[in-house]
């Protein structure tokens, strides 16, 4: 045994269970912790300008490698709740991060002193555990059982709140015989599984829906491989996004009231089975339920039990962990399929691509300002199969998922639940600290981008790389689109006459400058036929400086992007396609209820 300080116990675990980089800001009442850090040697500290920005950094960082847990630390009071908002959007996605805050001396915690807060009650809600240690002899099992809760079951954050004097207290640790808890996933059984598929070969037109849980379990290949058993088309979340590679020829395209393929709703809308894996059926993938549910049979597959039912009833049910599943799945198809007991699925699986062949949308306009939809037409030509896409909310996101493809699980990598303005940066650098040779590429709306934008100095100061593409209209987009419904548009507009920069106009505030004047490397365009050449020349401003590169583009300053107004997946509105003359509201048609 060893005698050593609570916080030092701490970070001996941290490296036991695989941590390698930790995202944060000191303070008085977590330095122990920081002594213990610096200490040991094995860790790899990035310090955050914000401790939100930390908390979404380990967010992305978790996102991006299979079996990363990210860490974010901060200090008492203000730094635990301004990570809140990053343990909620991991709470929302199953993500699992680990959050360490300092607290006040334990003797003063019920006298109000300085930057104390009951932290562990405030994060609750949002995370699997929340807690103050006060006994020092606790904190390596508190820790111990932090990491088991995150890999169990359904993951998500923990907060594990320390007392200064807690940290400071020594205690008999021994690091050498440490082992991390036996991770705890419920499985399917054989019997479950055959049953969910005799279901599934009674169907004429079934699909998959696979969602991000697929993803969290590193199941995707195999997903892919019992789709291709039953030739059944697959349709991914948005969570879920890259699980099957948009070229595959059983990849059905995303369903929903705004991040959705045209085709994809259409193809649903004429099928009558879903399998759903690793799903929840979130709102904005299913709209309207009545729409969503009628003539089909629904089984669910999740790792949490509760899932289950939960938005609706399914036929059927199965508690499991997605990867344990999707090993009988094809174990028993493939059986199915030497016995020559699959139905032929070629014809269903050939409507749903003639689908996708005839209701594409429109990308290519030449327009000034440019139009959005030519951005994501230049990315997808300038940015290979490998690139990580990062994003958060807004327009850009929608148009994003509309129009960019993804060909690899965990490389589109956004915030689906909670959606929070200014997750973009952080994340991307968290995404680009947890893989340093990979092209990350972040996409913002203006908006977003000035949430968080100070972030931007962490990656030129720690010499993180990435590309971001900033679409800048001056406006809250999506709130504007969104105020149609009530005949307004009323504080969402950003524009103003910027002194320092008259060449903007109404666009306000000069990115280039501010990216520029943090370090980073920054490029703008405002005519669509440079959109290639810039993307292509911020990829070597990355790798030459080694600092995030921000690409501005300037857009018009309204545009509609394809959605439901009436929470209907066979309701959405498509813009663009009839639109002719720059500065005319674009002409709207409607997809057909199949």
């Amino acid at each position: 045994m060893a005698r050593m300080t609570a916080a030092r116990a701490a970070v001996e675990i941290l490296g036991r269970e695989g941590v390698t980089d930790v995202f944060g800001v000191p303070g008085a009442a977590i330095n122990p912790f920081y002594a213990a850090l610096r200490a040991s040697g094995g860790i790899t500290h990035t310090l955050a300008r914000h401790v939100e920005g930390a908390s979404h950094m380990a967010e992305g960082y978790t996102r991006a490698r299979p079996g990363n847990i990210g860490v974010c630390v901060g200090t008492s009071g203000p730094a635990g709740t301004d990570m809140i908002t990053g343990l909620y959007s991991a709470t929302g996605d199953s993500v699992p991060i680990l959050c360490v805050t300092g607290q006040a001396p334990t003797a003063v915690l019920h006298k109000e002193d300085f930057q104390a807060v009951d932290i562990a009650a405030v994060a609750g809600p949002v995370t699997k555990m929340a807690v103050t240690v006060l006994e020092a002899a606790q904190v390596p099992g508190v820790f111990q059982q932090a990491f088991h809760l995150m890999r169990s079951g359904r993951p998500g954050p923990v907060l594990i709140d320390l007392p200064v004097d807690v940290q400071l207290t020594e205690i008999e640790f021994d690091p050498a015989t440490y082992a991390p808890l036996p991770v705890y996933k419920p499985a399917a059984s054989r019997a479950q599984i055959e049953k969910a598929v005799a279901m599934l070969n009674a169907a004429a037109r079934p699909l998959i829906v696979a969602g991000g849980g697929v993803i969290n379990a590193d199941a995707s290949e195999l997903l892919v491989r019992f789709a291709e058993l039953t030739g059944t088309p697959v349709v991914p979340t948005l969570m879920g996004w890259g699980v099957v590679p948009d070229d595959h020829e059983l990849n059905a395209g995303m369903v929903g009231l705004q991040t959705s393929h045209r085709y994809g709703n259409a193809t649903f809308l004429e099928s009558d089975f879903v399998l759903g894996i690793g799903n929840r059926w979130a709102n904005r993938h299913t709209g309207r339920l009545d729409v969503y549910t009628a003539g089909r049979t629904f089984v669910h597959v999740d790792v949490e039990p509760t899932q289950i039912g939960r938005i609706f009833a399914p036929d059927y049910g199965i508690a499991s962990d997605a990867r344990a599943a999707l090993e009988l799945f094809v174990e028993v198809a493939a059986e199915l399929k030497a016995g020559g007991r699959l139905p032929d699925r070629s014809a269903w699986a050939a409507a749903a691509q003639e689908r996708r062949a005839t209701l594409q949308r429109r990308t290519h306009f030449d327009d000034v300002p440019i139009k959005p939809q030519r951005v994501y037409e230049e990315m997808n030509k300038v940015f290979g199969p490998e690139t990580r896409y990062v994003s958060a909310i807004g327009l850009s996101q929608i148009a994003g998922a509309q129009l960019l493809h993804v060909y690899r699980p965990r490389h589109w990598i956004n915030c689906g639940q909670a959606g929070p303005l200014g997750w973009t940066v952080p994340a991307a650098l968290g995404v680009a600290r947890a893989d340093p040779e990979a092209q990350v590429v972040a996409l913002s709306g203006d908006y977003d981008f000035q949430f968080m934008i100070e972030e931007l100095a962490v990656g030129a100061q720690h010499r993180i790389p990435y590309i971001h593409v900033l679409v800048n209209n001056a406006y809250l987009g999506l709130i504007r689109q969104a105020q149609r419904a009530f005949d307004i548009d009323f504080q969402v507009r950003l524009e103003f006459e910027n002194v320092n920069s008259p060449e903007l106009g109404v666009y306000g505030v000069d990115h280039v400058k501010v990216a520029e004047g943090l370090g980073c490397k920054a490029i703008r365009v405002t005519e669509p036929g440079d959109l290639g050449a810039a993307l292509e020349r911020a990829g070597k401003l990355a790798a030459e400086f080694r600092v995030p590169v921000v690409v501005e583009v300037i857009l018009e300053r309204v545009t509609d992007i394809a959605m439901s107004v009436t929470n209907d997946i066979g309701d959405v509105v498509e813009f663009g396609e009839l639109a002719t003359e720059p500065g005319h509201a674009p002409t709207s048609i409607r997809t057909l209820k199949t």
